[in-house]
C-alpha cells in the first residue's frame, strides 16, 4: 500500500512538472501569419500595429464607420488569429460601431514572449492608444472566452462605457482544476487571469453572455461572477448555447443590439 502511494505521488509530481513546462501549448492555440500576409474583407478596415515594449509588436484590425457611435475593443479567445475572428466584427459594425481586434503575443503577426503580466500590459497599452482617438465613454470592451480575463482587467483599470464578457471564466485556475483535479494547479499554473478579482473593481455596467450548455466553461462561472454585484452585472443566459456557437442564436444578436442601443 505504501509503495502504491509512493508511485501515485511520483506520478502526480511528474505530471505537475510536465504541465508546468508545456502549459502554454495547452492554453494557447494560435494561428501564425507571415508578416506580409494581406487581410481582405468586404467592409472598410485598416491594419494596425502597436509597439508596447522593445521587440514586441501587437497586430490589429480596425473596422471603421463614417460616423461611429462608439468603438468595440474585441479581445478574442485562445485559438486562431484575428484573420478568423474578424468575421465577428459585423455583429457590431452593423450598429454603426467601429471595431478593433488585436492578436496576443504569438498569435497572427503579433510577436513577443508570453507572460501574463506582459500580455496584460500589452492590452492596456492598446487601450491607451485607442483612448487618444476615442473618449472612454464611447468605448466598449468585449472579451470572448480567454479574452474575458483581459477585458475585465482593462475595465477594472479604466473607465469604458460598458464591459461585455462572452462565456467568461471565474479564473483560469477554476477552469484548470476542472480538467486536472489531481494536480496542485495553484502552484503549477503560470497564467491565472483572475476575472473574479478584477470584476469587483469594474465601475461600469457589465453584461455577461453565457450559454446554458457550455461544457468547456460552465455557466456557473458567470453566475458566481454576477454575485459580486448583481446591480451592476447583468447575466444573459442563452438557452441551449454552447461555448463556441452563441452567434448562431438569434437571442445573442438581439441582446447585442439592445446593449448597443444605450
Amino acid at each position: 500500500m505504501g509503495q502504491l502511494l509512493l508511485y501515485i505521488a511520483l506520478a502526480v509530481v511528474l505530471l505537475s512538472v510536465l504541465t508546468y513546462l508545456v502549459q502554454e501549448r495547452l492554453i494557447f492555440k494560435p494561428e501564425k501569419l507571415k508578416h506580409d500576409f494581406r487581410f481582405e474583407y468586404d467592409i472598410p478596415f485598416e491594419e494596425l500595429f502597436f509597439d508596447p515594449a522593445p521587440g514586441v509588436r501587437i497586430n490589429g484590425l480596425h473596422f471603421y464607420r463614417p460616423e461611429p457611435k462608439g468603438l468595440i475593443l474585441y479581445l478574442h479567445g485562445n485559438t486562431r488569429s484575428i484573420k478568423g475572428w474578424a468575421k465577428y466584427a459585423k455583429d457590431f459594425y452593423r450598429y454603426d460601431y467601429d471595431v478593433v481586434l488585436v492578436d496576443y503575443r504569438g498569435f497572427g503577426k503579433s510577436t513577443g514572449k508570453r507572460t501574463e503580466k506582459d500580455m496584460l500590459n500589452d492590452m492596456q497599452f492598446v487601450y491607451e492608444k485607442l483612448v487618444e482617438k476615442y473618449a472612454q465613454h464611447h468605448i466598449l470592451v468585449y472579451g470572448r472566452s480567454m479574452g474575458s480575463g483581459f477585458a475585465a482587467k482593462i475595465a477594472s483599470d479604466n473607465t469604458p462605457r460598458y464591459l461585455i464578457l462572452d462565456a467568461p471564466y471565474y479564473s483560469f485556475r477554476k477552469v484548470a482544476e476542472r480538467f486536472a483535479p489531481i494536480l496542485p494547479i495553484k502552484y503549477v499554473l503560470r497564467f491565472h487571469l483572475r476575472t473574479d478579482r478584477w470584476i469587483q473593481k469594474v465601475n461600469c455596467h457589465t453584461y455577461i453572455i453565457h450559454g446554458t450548455k457550455d461544457w468547456l466553461i460552465p455557466i456557473s462561472h458567470s453566475e458566481k461572477l454576477q454575485r459580486f454585484n448583481p446591480h451592476k452585472i447583468t447575466l444573459i443566459r442563452i438557452e441551449g448555447g454552447g461555448h463556441n456557437n452563441l452567434p448562431s442564436f438569434h437571442e445573442y444578436h438581439n441582446f447585442i443590439r439592445d446593449i448597443l442601443k444605450y
